[in-house]
């Protein structure tokens, strides 16, 4: 089993906001992948003292420890958990009713020598290689499906759609969420490899269009997670009339993990 993980700060001025963390058993025979992209917060006040790095390590913390330690338990049942964990650990400090509390997209894979569970809630990106070459991409694509003018400004977001119904729903601090996370299971005996993505390293596919799912995977296969990400950077930078990034930050946090199973 190979497994990578590389991730680079959007800006060096600014902590990284990602998380992530794998974990295999004793017996080799199975592991489990967390992959965390705290949301950035406008700046103001978001109801709490504690900055998106302090949540995005306390429930990644815990996704990795139950995920790993408790198997007879479903991954959606270990996000309402670590939620609700997380929660407890500020709720007497913070205000988190608060659309902004600190919040994150959050990837999930367990697999042993039977089955991969999956599970994926927001815009970060979860790849499985089948045995026979081709990719299926696992999304959570509700951005993609917002009405007309959702995400114009942060203010109409967070009014409108933000972990809101019929918007999209992200980690932050209330434990039903989990239930809107897109969950599935897959024979191991079908899946070769897989990949998890922040929204950063998917850009090479999803804003620069340089080549779809299969193609992205095969850069990780053949250039390891950092190559993904200097391949990613590079593009940022060549852009200087902002063609594709029109209004999005130059740079942004990018984490990639890849495990050959």
């Amino acid at each position: 089993m190979r497994i990578e993980l590389t991730t680079v700060p959007g800006s060096p001025e600014r902590p990284n906001e990602d998380w992530a963390a794998t974990a295999l058993p004793a017996s080799g025979q199975g592991g489990t992948l967390v992959l965390l992209d705290g949301v950035t917060p406008p700046q103001g006040d978001d109801g709490c003292v504690h900055s998106v790095p302090w949540f995005t390590a306390r429930l990644g913390g815990s996704l990795a420890e139950l995920s790993g330690s408790r198997r007879d338990l479903p991954l959606m049942e270990g996000l309402a958990e670590s939620i609700r964990r997380t929660a407890d650990t500020h709720r007497s400090s913070c205000d988190l009713s608060h659309v902004r509390t600190p919040q994150a997209t959050v990837v999930m894979a367990r697999w042993d020598e039977r089955e991969i569970e999956h599970l994926v809630l927001s815009d970060s990106v979860l790849l499985f290689e089948s045995t026979d070459g081709s990719v299926r991409a696992l999304l959570d694509d509700r951005l993609d499906r917002l009405p007309p003018g959702s995400l114009a400004t942060e203010a109409i977001a967070d009014a409108r759609v933000r972990n809101k119904e019929g918007g999209f729903f992200t980690a932050a601090a209330d434990p039903s969420v989990a239930a809107r996370a897109v969950t599935g299971r897959t024979p191991r005996a079908e899946v070769r490899a897989l990949a998890a993505l922040t929204d950063g390293a998917s850009r090479w596919t999803e804003m620069f269009r340089e080549g779809d799912w299969a193609a992205c995977l095969g850069v990780l296969h053949k250039e390891g997670t950092q190559g993904l990400i200097d391949r990613v950077r590079a593009l940022e930078d060549a852009d200087t009339e902002r063609t594709y990034l029109r209004r999005s930050k130059t740079h942004d946090d990018a984490t990639a993990v890849y495990a050959v199973l």
